[in-house]
């Protein structure tokens, strides 16, 4: 494959990755709540969904759900209700903390216990469901792959889209695991609880109401 058709997909993909959305706020969740541990696999679950992406795109399934309006439907709607259910937890997270022995237990749990495998499907739900991913697949790929190109080199191009979002988010989460300590007080961990539930709820709803055509 060309590289300069690979340099011109990155550059693509980059508008794409950090632009907001449900991965960059899962990550501005977690971090300064969990720390970077969890934060990587996070990333970790955004990347593996691209591969994951990018092998329905390859074997066409994922056009057929686009042009499937009940299939499209269904797969949007589950994205959609993951994501609000995220919020939910945030928000119910949020309420929970002004509670004083709530706030010593919880504190607790996150000295004793960190979720990493929980966050890395976290993670790949959050990136897996959101069908916009699998658009942008179906929309890029043809202008990037010449007509004669093995179907297998997808694959590089899926490759550079999970590099970029490797390098942004891990880069991300450095910056806020560095300034976590800024972002350690109780106040501070609902508030960002209660807007971070609020975004995702959302971000759920336009998905919802989002057309497929």
């Amino acid at each position: 494959m060309d590289i300069g058709n690979i340099l011109a997909f990155m550059a693509v993909a980059s508008l794409l990755v950090i632009s907001p959305g449900p991965n960059g706020l899962l990550i501005a969740k977690n971090v300064p709540l969990f720390g970077k541990k969890v934060g990587f696999a996070n990333v970790g679950g955004f990347v593996c969904a691209f591969y994951v992406h990018g092998t329905l795109s390859m074997l066409g399934i994922s056009l057929l759900l686009v042009q499937s309006a009940q299939a499209f439907l269904i797969i949007k709607l589950l994205g959609a209700a993951y994501l609000i259910w995220i919020g939910i937890k945030a928000m119910y997270a949020a309420i929970k903390s002004g509670h004083p022995t709530e706030i010593h237990q919880s504190t607790e749990n996150r000295l004793v216990g960190v979720p990493i495998l929980k966050a890395f499907f976290e993670g790949f739900l959050t990136n897996m469901l959101n069908p916009k991913v699998s658009l942008f697949y179906l929309a890029a790929f043809p202008q990037f792959i010449p007509v004669n190109e093995d179907p297998i080199n997808l694959y590089v191009l899926v490759t550079a889209h999970a590099l970029v979002n490797l390098l942004w988010f891990s880069s991300m989460v450095l910056i806020l695991n560095r300034v976590k300590y800024v972002t350690n007080s109780v106040r501070f961990k609902k508030w960002l609880n209660s807007i971070t539930g609020a975004v995702f709820i959302g971000f759920g709803s336009k998905l919802a109401l989002m057309k497929s055509g």
